[in-house]
């Protein structure tokens, strides 16, 4: 390990306090907006404007957004082209329940022809309300009436939405606190998180041993688990801190569900559309899961779209099993549609994984060059670093700081994880390579500071 030689560089406009504008805006939230908002607690910024890869808030001030709605706007802010889309839609139908159209007709044949070849010809589409959340419900709510069981099995670390069902699928125990009579038949099985391993176990051997773990539970007559109706997993955790599930792992969880005739659900509404280097990340494991979800990067540019897409033997569906006022929103259709022509046209999924290339990199030399990076991770342009306390300063407290001198310096990133002690990244994914350069620099000089204050306490 090295220092940095560098002495960290205070900025020239500190951007981490609001200005006169955005403080005016900020408190009158806090005095009418419900105590469950998050985002303005740590980044407080009273947004104005944006374009592509930059943010400018009402006083003026520029920030690079690596946080992107978290991951909704896979093109940035604006894209000329989405935009283009949804002009031309607007003047023709915005919302049309279930009904078909043919902006709703082209975004159901594109998306579905977007599974791998194989999966193409057997898969249909449920449109769900506008939430990633409300896929989960129905995903869910299928597998369920498909089996006629009742068990549902999650991973520790999982995020899969806060309403009801949703939050009873995520493992993190502080949301729900103070909440009763959550769905029964959850349960929680070891993920494959080998920086932190669950089981206690060295990297070299706990590769499988997590889904060998689940597979012995569900195979044994005193398991005590009854027979799920559904298998659900992200490939990679997102707000449980940038975890991708090692290849292995999510193989044997694959085969297993597949032995004992569990549907699996992957949970695609962060990872999904180009976040992870492929359409969708499943992709990369080489499985075919039974249901999948996606929502958050859908439309490309934040427009709201839900959907689940699933294998015909289970479309037990009767009418109005699953509905929602708003799953006809033709303008996210016409949306979706043109960031296909983009991602297409501009080889977008190549993009994403060279400047995941490039982002890695630096992050790794951000973990050499410091003492404060434990762990660096991720796939494609969903990625974290996972922050190790110092001194008296524990891992949360050093993840915080790094974020608000970020902050200070014009860039915008997430903490997450367990602790709160993994910083996330979740960048457009058309984000340039000097905009990368940019923000890596930012990092570099931020890492700087929060070293440079921690030694000095320590001292």
């Amino acid at each position: 390990m090295q220092t940095l030689e560098a002495t960290a560089v205070a900025p020239a406009v500190d951007l981490g306090e609001p200005g006169p504008i955005g403080r005016e805006l900020l408190d009158h939230q806090s005095r009418t907006e419900s105590n469950a908002r998050t985002y303005p607690r740590r980044l407080p910024i009273a947004i104005g404007e944006a374009s592509g890869s930059y943010i400018t808030d009402v006083d003026g001030r520029r920030y690079i957004d690596f946080l992107t709605g978290a991951g909704v706007l896979a093109l940035g802010h604006n894209h000329p082209d989405l935009i283009t889309a949804v002009q031309g839609q607007l003047t023709k139908l915005t919302h049309g329940l279930d009904m078909p159209t043919p902006v709703r007709e082209e975004f159901k044949r594109r998306q579905l022809g977007m599974l791998p070849e194989s999966m193409r010809d057997s898969m249909k589409m449920h449109f769900c309300g506008p939430t990633g959340a409300d896929g989960v419900e129905a995903a869910i709510k299928l597998c369920k009436k498909a089996t006629g069981r009742g068990n549902v099995i999650a991973f520790q670390g999982s995020y899969h939405g806060s309403t009801h069902a949703a939050m009873s699928l995520t493992s993190e125990t502080a949301p729900k606190t103070g909440l009763t009579n959550l769905l029964p038949g959850v349960h929680f099985a070891p993920y494959g998180y080998c920086h932190r391993c669950p089981l206690s176990l060295t990297p070299d051997t706990c590769v499988t041993n997590c889904a060998e773990f689940l597979a012995n539970t569900l195979n044994d007559t005193h398991g005590g688990i009854q027979k799920p109706a559904a298998i659900i997993m992200e490939l990679v955790q997102g707000e449980g801190g940038s975890i991708p599930a090692p290849v292995p792992f999510v193989r044997r969880i694959a085969e297993l569900a597949k032995s004992l005739d569990i549907p699996l659900i992957v949970d695609e509404v962060q990872t999904g559309c180009g976040r992870t280097g492929t359409w969708f990340s499943f992709e990369q494991y080489g499985i075919e899961p039974d249901v999948i979800v996606a929502s958050k990067g859908l439309s490309g540019m934040g427009l709201p779209v839900s959907v689940i897409m699933y294998h015909e033997r289970l479309d037990v569906w009767t009418p109005g099993s699953h509905i929602g006022t708003f799953r006809g929103n033709n303008l996210a259709f016409a949306s979706a549609n043109a960031y296909l022509d983009v991602l297409a046209r501009d080889n977008l999924l190549a993009h994403v994984r060279e400047r995941s290339a490039q982002l890695m990199a630096g992050l790794r030399q951000i973990q050499i060059d410091t003492t404060l990076v434990s762990d660096v991770r991720g796939r494609g342009l969903m990625l974290g670093m996972e922050m190790s306390g110092r001194g008296t300063a524990g891992a949360s407290e050093v993840a915080s700081r790094f974020q608000r001198e970020a902050l200070r310096r014009g860039l915008i990133v997430e903490i997450g994880g367990r602790e709160d002690c993994v910083v996330r990244l979740l960048p457009a994914l058309n984000v340039p390579a000097e905009t990368v350069d940019e923000a890596l620099a930012v990092m570099r000089d931020a890492a700087r500071a929060v070293q440079d204050d921690l030694t000095g306490a320590v001292a």
